[in-house]
């Protein structure tokens, strides 16, 4: 059964995307069903950050489940239809308020892969294999996904992976760029990065996302003054208060993001 699962535990929510026989191929539904839980971890203010994973560990994703095109997109309408519900999950992905943490062991394919750029950290395990298989497939790839491996891998990096179509070791990927750790465990990597995440000022962390999403996203006026917003925020917050008397004190700080 293709599904996304949701588990969350204290201030950090894990996203397991499963669809085994297919490697965790990512079904339309399976697109649809990630951007309703973003959502809803969007409104649940209690989550921090989220950690971003397949089921298994021989994939993260394989890409796009293929063997539903001929019935979801084959023609203008369910093609329209199918890529913009890939790019809202994406979207959501990048936009989300908190860090998402990709922990990756096996397969990242295609839209996996696609899924890991939209992600702010991104740790492999020994066995990761990643591909950019687009032009091996004549199929299109659309603006934002391109902007992305741009920020991650920089013009001349992304250009290899996307016209090359070669698949990539998780000793590449490290030389790259395109993860920041290669670890035996990842999944328990990925989780104490978290909790190490979770357990600091929250109100400083999404504002300091927002501000690397604006860096990305060209610096447009609306943007700045959201930033400017947040990071004012988080001086008049009772959290900024309380890491100064943690430090006078020489304490562990408890945040509340207020």
């Amino acid at each position: 059964m293709a599904e996304v699962l949701l588990q969350t535990e204290g201030h950090v929510a894990t996203i397991t995307l499963r669809n085994e026989g297919r490697f965790n191929a990512m079904s339309m539904a399976m697109w649809l069903q990630l951007r309703e839980t973003l959502d809803a971890l969007d409104a649940d203010r209690t989550v921090r950050v989220v950690v971003l994973r397949g089921a298994g560990e021989k994939a993260f994703v394989s890409g796009a489940d293929i063997s539903e095109f001929g019935e979801k997109r084959n023609d203008p309408a369910s093609v329209a239809a199918y890529d913009a519900a890939v790019a809202n999950a994406q979207g959501a992905m990048a936009g989300f308020r908190c860090p998402v943490i990709a922990a990756i062991s096996g397969i990242c394919y295609g839209g996996g892969l696609g899924l890991v750029m939209a992600c702010d950290l991104r740790y492999a395990a020994p066995n990761a294999r990643f591909r950019m298989p687009a032009a091996r497939l004549g199929l299109g790839y659309a603006y934002a996904g391109i902007k992305r491996m741009v920020a991650v891998l920089g013009v001349a990096k992304a250009s290899e992976v996307f016209y090359t179509a070669n698949v990539y070791t998780a000793a590449d990927a490290l030389r790259l760029g395109l993860v920041g750790a290669l670890t035996d465990d990842v999944f328990a990597a990925a989780a104490e990065t978290a909790a190490l995440i979770a357990s600091n000022a929250p109100l400083t962390i999404q504002a300091g996302k927002q501000a690397f999403n604006a860096v990305l996203s060209g610096g447009a006026p609306e943007d700045l003054a959201a930033v400017d917003s947040a990071v004012k925020a988080c001086f008049k917050s009772e959290d900024y208060a309380e890491g100064r008397a943690a430090f006078a004190e020489k304490r562990v700080p408890n945040f509340n993001a207020r």
